[in-house]
């Protein structure tokens, strides 16, 4: 038997620059752009407003783990979980449906008895023949 080997620690990012991931530069490389094209484009008030804000944001999504994961799993599962219904009401439509049945008066059915059928031994060789080959013998 073949032996392989098992990739262990699969979920270690590779470092780049030091202790610094690809993700982690990608964030900060995006960051200081963002920084950059307001320091152009905005007065020096609202660029400083702009540089707070986005270096908090870089630096959470960046470096900051909640419970052992990104930061970005966590705003992805708790806006998910905002989403969602907070009660889960089982659709009781199904309900008024089986109401409107059970006004109706009940249909007796009689039953007939079908007399069983026995096969001989050959019919079955025959119906077996006919399974194993898929179909293609038709039989007698």
């Amino acid at each position: 038997m073949q032996q392989f080997t098992v990739p262990q620690f699969i979920d270690v990012e590779s470092k780049i620059i030091g202790p610094i991931t690809t993700r982690q530069f990608l964030i900060i490389l995006g960051g200081a752009m963002i920084i950059g094209l307001s320091y152009r484009l905005f007065d020096f008030g609202l660029f400083l407003i702009i540089t707070i804000v986005v270096s908090i944001l870089m630096i959470l999504f960046a470096f900051v783990k909640v419970n052992g994961r990104p930061f970005h799993f966590f705003v992805l599962n708790a806006t998910q979980t905002l989403r969602r219904s907070n009660l889960r009401v089982w659709n009781s439509d199904a309900l008024s449906h089986e109401k409107a049945f059970k006004n109706e008066t009940p249909i007796k059915v009689e039953y007939k008895s079908v007399p069983k059928k026995y096969y001989k031994e050959s019919h079955l060789a025959e119906i077996a023949l006919i399974v194993d080959t898929k179909g293609k013998y038709k039989g007698e």
